[in-house]
C-alpha cells in the first residue's frame, strides 16, 4: 500500500508539476506578448517622433525661407526710401531756389505772385502735399 500512495502521490507531484509548468509557459508567453506590443508602441512613438521632426524641420525651413524675403524686401525698401528722402531734400532746395527767383521777379517787375511756404518734409512727411492734390487745387482755379 505504501508504495501505492508513492505511486499517487508522485502522479499527484506530476500533475501538479504539469500545472506548474502549464502555468510558467503561460505566463512565458504573455510576457512575451506584452514585450512585443511595447516593443511596437515605442516603434510607433518613434516613427511619429520621426514624422514631426520632418514635418517641423519643412516649416522651420519654411519660415528662415520667408524671414530672409522680407530682411530683403525691407532692405530695398530702405534703399529706395534713402533714395526718396535725397530726391525730396534735391526738389526742396530746387524749389527754394526758384521761390527766390519768383521774389527776385515780384521785386523787381512788380508782379505779385503767391509763394507758398515750403514744409520741411523730412519733419513731418505725412504733411507733403500730394501731387494730385496741387494739380486738383491749380484746375480748380482755372475753373472759377
Amino acid at each position: 500500500m505504501a508504495s501505492i500512495q508513492r505511486s499517487a502521490t508522485s502522479s499527484g507531484s506530476e500533475a501538479g508539476d504539469l500545472q506548474i509548468d502549464e502555468r510558467k509557459r503561460k505566463r512565458m508567453l504573455s510576457n512575451r506578448e506584452s514585450a512585443r506590443r511595447s516593443r511596437m508602441r515605442k516603434q510607433k512613438q518613434l516613427e511619429d517622433l520621426t514624422d514631426e521632426v520632418s514635418r517641423l524641420q519643412g516649416a522651420n525651413k519654411k519660415l528662415v525661407e520667408n524671414i530672409t524675403a522680407k530682411e530683403e524686401a525691407c532692405a530695398e525698401t530702405e534703399a529706395a526710401n534713402s533714395i526718396l528722402r535725397v530726391q525730396t531734400m534735391e526738389l526742396t532746395e530746387r524749389l527754394r531756389f526758384l521761390n527766390s527767383i519768383l521774389e527776385i521777379a515780384e521785386e523787381v517787375g512788380g508782379l505779385s505772385v503767391e509763394i507758398p511756404d515750403i514744409p520741411d518734409p523730412l519733419l513731418k512727411p505725412w504733411q507733403i502735399p500730394h501731387p494730385t492734390q496741387a494739380i486738383m487745387a491749380t484746375a480748380n482755379m482755372f475753373l472759377r
